[in-house]
């Protein structure tokens, strides 16, 4: 463990913190990753080290150190990367249903979901499209969890399977590991038709009454909801689906 350096010149830094970056190899890197050392002069010492191309930034505070391979160098593991970003992100669109089991298609963009307003392409990738500005309560909310959340969102309209097999898939995973409890949890974040699909498929559970009580009152009896493919549920106009 380095010991607190509390007088030392830029120089020594510049040349400690490049010693490091050189001896951990491939690795991503940030700011405290040096801790104990002078905070202004690690920032520079990482800036020269990247004027000099020996890191690459990928965000404010977040480096790369890249290897040579033969097509040139490498570039960072899209999952160690965002395991750094700020805000959490979670599976979206075609990724989430793929994930979920609704298609096997694979997008040629992977898709996210974020809380976050946005965040650097450097970040995320360049081959990933980023959905922002989510509810801070999905933080609260695993991946497969956010995923399914997401789904609903789009009235599982990336499903490859029909809407009668969609319905099916939909609550099973609803029923597994308190699911429909955890996404009712951060419901109140949610549209008014997201709230009233959840409340259909809880009710298609025999879901606790008072939850589905609280999923109702939270909805505008005037309005009517496109329930995408879940128009299908015996009970969805009662939840004021679309006709």
């Amino acid at each position: 463990m380095k010991t607190p350096l509390k007088h030392d010149s830029s120089r020594t830094v510049t040349r400690l913190v490049r010693q490091r970056v050189e001896d951990g190899g491939e690795r991503l890197w940030r700011l405290e990753d040096f801790k104990g050392y002078p905070f202004t002069a690690v920032a520079q010492a990482l800036s020269r080290l990247t004027m000099q191309g020996v890191l690459e930034r990928l965000s404010k505070g977040t480096y790369y150190r890249p290897r040579k391979t033969a097509f040139g160098p490498s570039r960072p593991n899209p999952t160690n990367v965002r395991k750094l970003a700020d805000k959490k992100l979670f599976p979206s669109g075609t990724t989430a249903a793929n994930l979920l089991g609704f298609t096997t298609q694979v997008a040629k963009h992977n898709e996210m979901a974020t809380t976050a307003a946005s965040l650097p392409r450097k970040l995320v990738g360049e081959n990933v499209k980023v959905h922002t500005r989510r509810p801070a309560a999905w933080s609260k909310l695993n991946e497969t969890e956010a995923a399914l959340l997401d789904f609903l969102r789009n009235g599982g309209g990336a499903s490859e399977l029909s809407p009668e097999e969609t319905v099916k898939k939909t609550l099973l995973l609803l029923s597994e590991q308190n699911t429909f409890n955890r996404l009712t949890s951060v419901a109140a974040t949610e549209p008014p038709r997201v709230r009233a699909l959840l409340g259909a498929l809880g009710e298609s559970l025999n879901a606790d009454k008072k939850t589905l009580n609280r999923l109702r009152a939270s909805l505008n009896s005037l309005s009517r909801f496109d329930f995408g493919l879940f128009s299908v549920l015996p009970n969805s106009r009662t939840w004021q689906a679309k006709d």
